[in-house]
């Protein structure tokens, strides 16, 4: 990475007007996006929305079709790769084998002929937790720790920018948990910025302070990851964003603040502030965590609603939770996530049951939702350009 007169602390980016038309497919469509300097953002989306593109162009690997890329108010649209002040940490971490990690994290420090480049591959080695190893060869270390490895070579370089391309994505489900936080804790301590690309919905949640969740080359949405979740304002957000029960609905009184809006299985109440569509016909949703299952048809509360009776078909155990599906004549499937308090189920398939909910815990979409969620399933090649490879000092190759 050249030397820049960008702050340690990172810098801000701004995608302005970003277009990228590859023959016969729009992978970006008019995307504007900023970035604030220091924080952690994430770009979350399944594949073929867009994200990686996005990464490459910010990266210099791919150029926009129009608009402009923007680091720390610097114009580097048309800048080369090598040229900006980003470094990039891809899924495979393209360590050399024959060198040991101390060399690894320092090469792109000595190839520029940085001053005590061993000294700050210390101190990289020692933010991941790693100084203890630093005279092992890559094939002596785990494949966490090679991850931390591959974060530190990037790390040293200072750049105003880390571009983080599924880094996790090899990893085992306890092992990538665990990095998760300690990737999380090391970009609060060095205070550089970080673009996370994933489709992973728990990394995002987990890591990030800001999620843009992507589809089809555009944001869906974007905010905190609380705001996401309980507040979605799309149905492929709500269902790509963990899951939702989507109930189509006919608003039949909007006073009070409180949408009332009739159902297949009843009426049911959301708040107006937590209702994207108010009239006509909409969207009810409701997380299966919200909900709660009775046995016997609860008491009339204007706070809650009810729906029911329905039929459980299916009881799974899921460690911390139970998995209930039941069945609502009218409505179909709703998924229950009941948290496991005493050991076993506490209702079996084939049982009659009630599902309530706080009317507060409920949200409202447009009519379009249910069809929407359905995309959230759907797959499709992001670009039809092969991703390239990080270099060996951590920049884009």
């Amino acid at each position: 990475m050249a030397a820049t007169g960008f702050a340690e602390s990172g810098a801000d980016l701004e995608l302005d007007g970003i277009r990228k038309v590859f023959p016969g497919f729009t992978a970006i469509d008019e995307l504007d996006l900023v970035i604030p300097a220091g924080s952690f953002f994430a770009l979350l989306g399944p594949s073929g929305c867009g994200k990686t593109t996005t990464l490459r162009l910010v990266a210099g690997l791919e150029e926009p079709t129009q608009g402009r890329i923007l680091i720390g108010g610097k114009d580097v649209t048309a800048v080369k790769p090598h040229k900006r002040p980003v470094n990039t940490v891809f899924q495979s971490y393209a360590l050399f084998p024959h060198m040991s990690v101390l060399d690894n994290v320092a090469f792109g420090l000595k190839r520029r002929r940085v001053a005590d480049a061993l000294g700050r591959a210390h101190e990289a080695l020692r933010l991941v937790e790693l100084d203890h190893v630093a005279s092992r060869r890559p094939a002596q270390l785990s494949g966490g720790q090679q991850q931390r490895v591959a974060l530190a070579r990037a790390v040293v370089n200072r750049p105003a920018l880390l571009l983080l391309d599924e880094p996790l994505g090899a990893l085992d489900l306890k092992l990538r948990r665990q990095m998760q936080l300690e990737l999380k804790s090391i970009q609060g301590e060095v205070g550089l910025t970080f673009l996370h690309v994933t489709h992973d919905q728990e990394e995002a949640m987990t890591m990030a302070d800001t999620v843009a969740v992507m589809n089809r080359g555009r944001i869906e949405q974007l905010g905190s990851p609380q705001e996401l979740y309980e507040l979605p304002r799309t149905g492929f957000v709500a269902a790509f964003l963990g899951q939702s029960n989507l109930l189509p609905a006919t608003v039949v009184s909007n006073a009070g603040g409180i949408v009332t809006a009739r159902t297949a299985g009843g009426v049911v109440a959301v708040p107006e502030s937590r209702a994207v569509a108010t009239s006509g016909e909409i969207t009810v949703g409701v997380r299966p965590e919200k909900l709660t299952l009775s046995g016997t048809q609860p008491e009339p509360d204007a706070s809650r609603n009810v729906l029911g009776p329905g039929r459980i078909v299916d009881a799974s155990f899921t460690g911390a939770s139970t998995q209930y599906i039941v069945e609502i004549p009218g409505i179909g499937a709703i998924t229950v996530f009941e948290q496991n308090m005493v050991f076993g189920a506490v209702f079996s398939a084939g049982a009659e049951v009630w599902v309530s909910w706080r009317a507060e815990h409920g949200f409202g979409l447009d009519a379009a939702a249910k069809a929407e969620a359905a995309t959230a399933e759907e797959g499709e090649l992001d670009t039809p350009a092969a991703p390239a490879e990080s270099g060996p000092d951590g920049e884009a190759a």
